[in-house]
Order: structure tokens, then C-alpha cells, then sequence
């Protein structure tokens, strides 16, 4: 073969093996595991016009509320593993492989992780109509009427979920848990008065707090958070009481290590980016970003910790 085939072969196989892991090549999504109009929605939005800037295609926020997370969670794991579906994970992840025995796909095993974004803010609301102003005003009327009060939460094994259980085992007392797809329907019982109570993400919650159809007790952090300084933590009056939730991304397991790392560089600059980091702020979102081999070891910890409290707290998969 002569130089020039060589060389001509080498090139080939260069502009190959570039197009190999190009990326993206087409549109690309953000799964959401709950309906619109929540936290997450406003998050993936964010991220998804932040994502389609630098990468020069549209990247689409798909809602695929259900069974908690599971039904975007097997939807990610199914999809072909190019990054071009990109799943939003939260404490939730972490927290379902001991809350459900029988998930139909593997946590870890199914899933490449990406990066970590940062952490949102859990709070305890309830409706103005609620005669409780505090903490130990909420524990004391519940002890009066066990299992009289009903408390929402966004899904079944959120962190908004676990937040609620962990509250009534550490407070001995009994509240329904009344799940839904997402903040957005909750909000509306809430309102309508068929749900007194609820474990919020409180950049969601907030405008309603603001407006004074929802009443904030505390928040889940174990000290006063930095977003949200004017309201008490929980564990004021329930010492040791703490449950923080972030939120984050995967792809499917066996998606190029290249397009792994192209898509966790670009998550973790945008979320340093000087015009996004006000934004997060201003809806209550503390950035705090991980790599993909920082983030897969933060999972797995997560995994153990969240675990131990799903066991200490008997919640159940409802």
C-alpha cells in the first residue's frame, strides 16, 4: 500500500472514530419523573436551555410522572445508551431500592451516572386552616387524633415522602401518607383543603407560603438553611431530626465513557454558569455540583444512609 493510501486509511479511520462518539447528533430529552409545574419542572427547564446553548441542538424536558419514579426511571434505563436520554434523579434513587423489593430495573447496575447538580429544600406546610403554628403544635393535635390528619408529598419513596415517615416515627405519631404525581396536583388538595399537611419541595411551595394559603412549620435540614433562614428546622423540637434531598442526572448503562464525560463537564459549567447561578438562588436551589465518578460514589453512600432510615423509619411502598 502506498504512503498516500496510508495516510488517506489513517484519516478514515480518524473522522470514524470521532463520528463514533459524537455527540449530540440529534435532539436530546430530560426525563422528570413528575407532572409539570413542580420544582424539578422549573430545574430541567433551567438546565435544558442552558444544555441546547452549548450544544447547538434543542434538548427537550419530557414528564413521565408514575409509580414515584419508576415509570421515568425504567423509561432512562430502556433507552438506547447514546446520552441523548438523559434521566433528573433525586434522593428518591437512592432511596427505592430499600423502600421496593421488586423495582424492574437495577439502580446502579442499569444506570451510568452523570453529575450532581445540588440540593433543594424540604419543608413541613400545612393549610391556614390547620389551628397549629409550630412544630410541637403539629405533634401535639396529631397525638390527639391519630391517623386524623393526612400529609402529602410528591410520589411515593421521594425524599419529601421519606421526610414525612421519618417525622412521624421520630414524633410518635400516625398521619395518612397521601402520594401524588408530582408537587402540582398536591398543591391543588392542599388548596382545596382535602389535604391539610404536606413534606414540600420548597421552591415550589413557597409562592403559595408567600401568599398565605400555605402556613411554613420548618424545614427538614438540621440546621437553618442558608435559602430559607427565616424558618425554623424541625430539629428544634425533634433533636436529630434531618433529611436533605438533591437532584442530579444519569443516562443508561453502557453509554460511551466520552459522551459520559462531555455531558457531566457541561452540567457541572452550568452550574457554575454566571447567569444561571442567580436563577438557581432565586428559586431556592443551593448548586453543589460532582463529576460522574464523584457522583456514582455519592450515590451508592446515599444508597446506604437513606436506606438505614427507610428501615428505621417503617416506611413502606404504598
Amino acid at each position: 500500500m502506498s504512503t498516500k493510501s496510508n495516510i488517506a486509511c489513517i484519516a478514515l479511520l480518524a473522522v470514524c472514530a470521532g463520528a463514533a462518539h459524537a455527540f449530540p447528533t440529534k435532539p436530546a430529552s430530560i426525563i422528570v419523573p413528575q407532572a409539570p409545574g413542580g420544582a424539578n419542572d422549573v430545574l430541567a427547564r433551567l438546565v435544558a436551555g442552558k444544555l441546547s446553548e452549548y450544544w447547538g441542538q434543542p434538548v427537550l424536558v419530557d414528564f413521565k410522572p408514575g409509580a414515584g419514579i419508576i415509570v421515568a426511571m425504567q423509561y432512562v434505563a430502556k433507552s438506547a445508551p447514546d446520552g441523548h436520554t438523559i434521566g433528573l434523579v433525586s434522593s428518591a434513587h437512592a432511596i427505592n431500592p430499600s423502600l421496593n423489593q421488586k423495582l424492574p430495573y437495577d439502580s446502579i447496575r442499569d444506570f451510568t451516572p452523570v453529575a450532581r447538580l445540588g440540593y433543594n429544600v424540604i419543608g413541613l406546610v400545612v393549610v391556614p386552616s390547620l389551628p397549629v403554628n409550630d412544630v410541637k403544635g403539629l405533634i401535639g393535635l396529631a397525638r390527639q387524633k391519630p391517623d386524623a390528619l393526612s400529609h402529602g408529598s410528591n410520589g411515593v419513596g421521594t425524599a419529601a415522602h421519606l421526610s414525612g415517615e421519618l417525622f412521624k416515627h421520630m414524633a410518635g405519631i400516625k398521619m395518612v401518607h397521601v402520594p401524588y404525581k408530582g408537587a402540582a396536583p398536591l398543591y391543588i388538595d392542599m388548596l382545596a383543603g382535602r389535604v391539610p399537611v404536606a413534606f414540600a419541595i420548597l421552591n415550589s411551595a413557597m409562592p403559595h407560603v408567600k401568599t398565605g394559603k400555605l402556613k411554613l412549620l420548618g424545614v427538614t435540614n438540621l440546621q437553618r438553611s442558608i435559602v430559607y433562614p427565616d424558618y425554623p428546622p424541625i430539629s428544634a423540637t425533634l433533636p436529630g431530626y434531618e433529611l436533605t434531598t438533591w437532584t442530579g442526572f444519569v443516562v443508561a448503562a453502557g453509554t460511551p465513557k466520552e459522551v459520559v464525560q462531555k455531558v457531566s463537564n457541561d452540567v457541572v459549567r452550568l452550574a457554575n454558569a454566571p447567569d444561571l447561578r442567580p436563577k438557581f438562588a432565586g428559586f431556592g436551589y443551593e448548586t453543589a455540583p460532582l463529576g460522574a465518578a464523584e457522583f456514582g460514589l455519592f450515590i451508592r453512600a446515599e444508597m446506604e444512609s437513606k436506606g438505614k432510615l427507610v428501615r428505621e423509619s417503617g416506611a413502606k411502598f404504598e
